[in-house]
């Protein structure tokens, strides 16, 4: 895989936590898979090629799948403060957002069932749900950097079960599907002229453009 030379804030490393070492170990676990996962969507927008872009997609987003069914095996977390300390401004993701969906094109756009217990179809867009699930983690990110591990632990739990881990699982499966589709050529569904489309873009690609974003992570003010 490439080795993308995208820079993400250190911040400090967490002392003096309260929390035991298992813990802490586990919590750093949990941050460098964040930490990896911001990096590379960051990079990924800006590939060239967009079937390669589509699968990197597909393999970062299981592995923010995995540490978030990690989080979820775990007893439930308990933050120390009632309010969430301040870690400073949400981090700028919108220009990735919209590199995201210049790659994406014609498969930004999907449905999928919301609740399979309850079935209803939704549409989703593919650059909003992976931006969104990188402004939810880097906030838990932004946290542990602070030092505040149980925080860090709570949200990244609480997030996965009530937002973020729902919205990634659609988003493998669409990503799944473009390439499952693309590698046994089977037959689509959809429109002609949309999976025409999709399939011409994992083929040949979609350049993308614009100058790197901020870091994700911010200090506190």
């Amino acid at each position: 895989m490439t080795n993308y030379d995208i820079e993400v804030s250190a911040g400090s490393p967490p002392v003096g936590t309260g929390v035991d070492s298992e813990t802490e170990d586990f919590a750093q676990q949990i941050a460098d898979a964040v930490e990896s996962f911001l990096v590379a969507v960051q990079a990924i927008s800006r590939e060239a090629e967009g079937g390669r872009a589509i699968s990197l997609l597909l393999l970062e987003t299981s592995q923010i799948l995995l540490a978030g069914a990690r989080l979820a095996a775990q007893q439930d977390f308990t933050p120390e403060q009632e309010y969430q300390p301040d870690v400073g401004p949400d981090p700028d993701l919108d220009e990735m957002r919209l590199r995201l969906a210049r790659i994406l094109g014609p498969v930004d756009e999907y449905a999928f069932n919301f609740d399979p217990y309850d079935p209803e179809l939704v549409t989703s867009v593919l650059s909003d749900d992976l931006t969104s699930i990188a402004n939810q983690v880097a906030l838990g990110l932004r946290h542990h950097r602070n030092g505040n591990i149980n925080e860090a632990l709570w949200w990244w739990q609480f997030s996965y079960v009530s937002s973020w881990g729902n919205e990634a699982s659609a988003v493998l499966r669409a990503l799944q599907s473009v390439v499952t589709h693309d590698r046994l050529d089977a037959e689509f569904t959809g429109e002609d002229e949309e999976l025409a489309a999709a399939d011409a873009l994992l083929r040949t690609g979609d350049p993308a453009s614009g100058e790197m974003d901020a870091a994700l992570s911010q200090p506190a003010q």
